[in-house]
């Protein structure tokens, strides 16, 4: 299970709606618990993959990573997860971020279409890699 404010689920949706037809991409930023994750904040972030493949893929770059993961440690907090959307298409992994995603992580991916989002859900990686669960989001 993953515990996420309103208003960081609303952030996520904005950030999704402002870069379509591009996929947004940030990350998930809190503390792991007992018993899942819980989220504090969103650290947006932006799409560095070449003009021609943003539509359908997102890329962090390892700096822009490290960068968000000294801000969460400034602000004694964690990367719990990642986000990005889909610009019209399902908020369900591809096989695409199987192929590129990390056990333990939570992943929330929002489905946009011009002007809106729709649908969003947060998965997590089995251990194995093998597929996605999809994961349980408390609104707090």
């Amino acid at each position: 299970m993953i515990k996420v404010p309103e208003k960081q689920l609303t952030e996520i949706r904005e950030h999704g709606v402002r870069d379509y037809p591009y996929e947004c991409c940030g990350l998930l930023l809190g503390r792991f618990t007992g018993d899942g994750k819980v989220v504090h904040e969103t650290y947006p972030i932006s799409n560095a993959r070449e003009e021609s493949a943003k539509r359908n893929r997102f890329l962090i770059t390892p700096e822009e990573l490290m960068k968000g993961e000294r801000y969460a440690r400034s602000r004694e907090l964690e990367v719990v997860g990642f986000y990005h959307s889909h610009p019209d298409s399902p908020a369900v992994p591809s096989k695409y971020d199987l192929d590129h995603a990390w056990p333990t992580y939570s992943y929330i991916i929002v489905s946009t279409s011009e002007g809106e989002s729709s649908d969003l859900f947060s998965w997590e990686q089995e251990t194995d890699r093998s597929r996605f669960n999809e994961e349980r989001i408390e609104c707090q």
